[in-house]
């Protein structure tokens, strides 16, 4: 029997669905809130607004937002520290990837002990998390919705992946209104990650219907949506970029990833680059590399992205992969990695790296380390 497991958190999705912040934490038994963000929610007047809801229902909080891009294992550490101090109960979190993964191994290491190094890898969490409430700021991450959590271990100059299901939320706020003050970049860049989850999860080796039918969703809204964002961020194209994040979220959270996110974790550990500029220049050369073995797969993916098949499936695979080129070209990014890594000297260690990362392990595609390295010069 083919038995399949789906895990997703309780959401709460559509504009001004904020407001219910503190009611969310409330049910889940807060009394003291460990709110968990950063400087730019600040700045945005964002992380005012949650406490300004927060306050209304008399709960009380404490902020920490000592927290980087690329969260690091020294502040989940300082975080643990204060949560512990606080004697906080549940745990919220707004903003990107990066407060959300940090406030997963915040709840981890405090319910769990140890270090955050203890849990790198899938199922080595044993104890339940206190609970959790999140609210993404960006299209993208998926954190809000997914069992991972990636935290660079700075020793080591490695992103590490923790993948159980304990690190799914119990409830996330999906409110597109946060989406409105985010820069043009950020806005591609979150909505690039998200399609490079859609496209990976769909072709992973644990895909399943269940899976399957929430990438292809994802790919067709954040083809279609995406520009229209750009222009004026118009709410009802926030709206459906949200919900392509969300379905790409609840995708890869059950069918994982493949070899653009083993790369894309290994060249963000080793250089301490923004996750979502990898995926431009990685996707289309990872696509072409296991096009052989899922070539149906990624003619589904050809037709969504061109609209139509043309040809047989490997032609519209290959169509689709170059359109896929030609989209990310036109969103004025980088697509070369020599424009976001100085010496291509370090891409045999990276590679080496990458073959580590348990990404990898469900990649349609067996890939050797010598297979990366002539993979990363293509795009060199």
């Amino acid at each position: 029997m083919d038995v399949r497991k789906f895990s997703v958190p309780e959401i709460l999705f559509g504009p001004g669905s904020m407001k219910y912040a503190a009611l969310c934490a409330k049910r889940l038994g807060a009394d003291r809130v460990f709110l968990v963000s950063d400087g730019g929610l600040e700045k945005a007047g964002w992380v005012e607004r949650l406490q300004s809801i927060l306050k209304a229902e008399r709960l009380e909080w404490v902020y920490f937002n000592k927290i980087s891009a690329n969260p690091r294992d020294q502040q989940v550490n300082e975080g643990v520290r204060c949560y512990q101090e606080a004697g906080c109960d549940v745990v919220m979190a707004i903003g990107g990837g990066s407060p959300m993964d940090a406030a997963k191994g915040i709840a981890m290491v405090a319910s769990n002990g140890g270090t955050v190094q203890d849990y790198e890898g899938a199922n080595r969490i044993q104890h339940p998390l206190p609970p959790m409430v999140f609210l993404p700021s960006t299209a993208g991450s998926g954190a809000d919705i997914s069992q991972f959590a990636i935290i660079t271990d700075m020793q080591r100059q490695v992103k590490m992946s923790i993948i159980s299901r304990t690190l799914v939320p119990n409830i996330s706020i999906i409110d597109p209104e946060l989406l409105t003050t985010k820069t043009e970049e950020l806005i591609v860049a979150s909505a690039i990650d998200a399609l490079s989850h859609a496209v990976e999860a769909y072709v992973s080796s644990i895909a399943s219907t269940l899976t399957e039918n929430q990438s292809l969703k994802a790919i067709d809204l954040i083809m279609k949506y995406l520009p229209m964002a750009l222009e004026g961020r118009r709410m009802a194209a926030l709206d459906n970029l949200s919900s392509a994040c969300t379905c790409a979220a609840m995708a890869f959270s059950n069918a994982s990833l493949g070899l653009d996110h083993a790369l894309a974790h290994s060249l963000g550990g080793k250089l301490d680059l923004a996750h979502g500029l990898i995926h431009p220049i990685l996707l289309p050369a990872v696509m072409r590399f296991n096009l052989p073995v899922c070539v149906d797969k990624m003619a589904d993916i050809g037709e969504i992205v061109l609209g139509q098949r043309t040809g047989d499936a490997e032609a519209t695979a290959q169509a689709g992969i170059a359109r896929l080129e030609a989209f990310f070209a036109d969103l004025n990014i980088s697509t070369r990695l020599r424009d976001i890594v100085r010496d291509d000297a370090v891409l045999p260690p990276i590679c080496k790296m990458a073959t580590q990362d348990a990404c990898l392990l469900t990649n349609p595609r067996e890939a050797t380390v010598d297979d990366m390295v002539d993979l990363c010069k293509t795009c060199w």
